[in-house]
């Protein structure tokens, strides 16, 4: 089974291209697009299946970040409480701020462009967003559009919050100015990585629709689709999730023991998926380390142990292979852009 390809939510996709964010010659070729892979907005959405990232890259052939970041917070302004497929009750409802980004957790079952790695501590919750798109541009893109659209969701459900922010690892677009948009203040550039910051006191803001019972019976569905979306995932994402689950599952012959399946036969499956144990493993490990560092109260040498380095100059050389700082320099830069941001 290959890894499911990196897409949009397909009814928020049919929104978006109907909506004043793309042009009438870019709705063309993206139907040009559809109509060469024998589908089109109505079938898109009947099957559920995610509109592929890399049509964007098809319609606009020289995106680069600046277009990204502009498209994905233009598509952000045009998402709606019912795009969102099996989400879409669990948002509408919510009774609190803190339910709504804790969909988040979720977002595998619409899409699998973006991955989320969440954080809680005495300032709130953080989560990190990730790209998974294979091209750095399209990265930006869906981002840009999965943060901004949290932004736009938590203003429709519970009112303005300017204290929640989208934080985007990236300078700001030459454009930014002329096309910062309604939330425009709260997201914010050039910061060490991209994530949502919620304040602690944000977490609580009820939202204007709650219903709990409606709520919890959703929360029960989404699990459920969870459970059954697990036994036909591709092999990597297995891999991912027990990660997620044991961060101290580090080695292939223990993944491999808990898929009842030889260490072989997981190396063949990977390969046939187009990748390897240690690039999801470095991949997640990445990720985690990179949201851990955000929160100051927690010691490199805990975040390094949390991950499963016994030397924290292992750690230090793995974090620098992956983002080029070390783990205190890292810090150091986000301790300045929380001081001046």
């Amino acid at each position: 089974m290959r890894a499911p390809e990196p897409g949009v939510p397909p009814l928020a996709f049919a929104q978006m291209l109907l909506s004043a964010a793309i042009e009438p010659e870019a709705r063309a070729r993206f139907r040009e697009v559809m109509a060469r892979e024998g589908t089109h907005e109505a079938a898109l959405v009947a099957s559920g299946v995610p509109a592929p990232v890399r049509w964007f890259r098809e319609v606009f052939p020289d995106l680069d970040t600046d277009e990204a970041t502009r498209l994905g917070l233009d598509f952000a302004e045009h998402a709606h409480l019912t795009s969102f497929g099996p989400l879409s009750m669990p948002l509408v409802s919510a009774g609190s701020v803190a339910e709504i980004v804790e969909l988040l957790a979720y977002l595998p079952l619409i899409s699998t462009a973006v991955r989320p790695q969440f954080h809680t501590n005495e300032r709130g919750l953080t989560v990190g967003l990730t790209g998974h798109t294979g091209d750095p541009d399209l990265d930006c893109l869906v981002i840009a559009y999965c943060g901004a659209t949290v932004l736009r969701l938590l203003d429709m459900l519970a009112g303005t919050l300017p204290s929640i922010r989208l934080h985007l690892g990236w300078p700001t677009p030459s454009s930014w100015t002329e096309e910062g948009g309604p939330r425009g203040t709260r997201v914010i550039f050039d910061a060490p990585t991209s994530y949502v910051q919620v304040p602690r006191d944000a977490l609580d803001e009820a939202c204007r629709f709650a219903d709990p019972v409606a709520y919890r019976v959703a929360i029960s569905e989404l699990r459920r689709a969870l459970e059954r979306r697990d036994g036909a995932v591709s092999f990597s994402e297995r891999v991912r999730v027990i990660l997620e689950d044991d961060p101290s599952q580090f080695h292939s012959q223990r993944v491999a023991h808990q898929l009842c399946i030889s260490t072989s036969t997981l190396k063949r499956k990977l390969a046939e998926e187009g990748t390897t144990f240690r690039d999801i493993r470095e991949s997640w490990l990445r990720e985690r380390a990179i949201v851990r560092l955000l929160d100051s109260s927690a010691s490199i040498s805990q975040v390094a142990g949390e991950l499963g380095y016994s030397d924290l100059t292992n750690f230090s050389h793995a974090f620098k292979r992956w983002t080029g700082q070390s783990p205190s320099e890292f810090r150091q830069l986000s301790a300045r852009f929380h001081d001046h941001g």
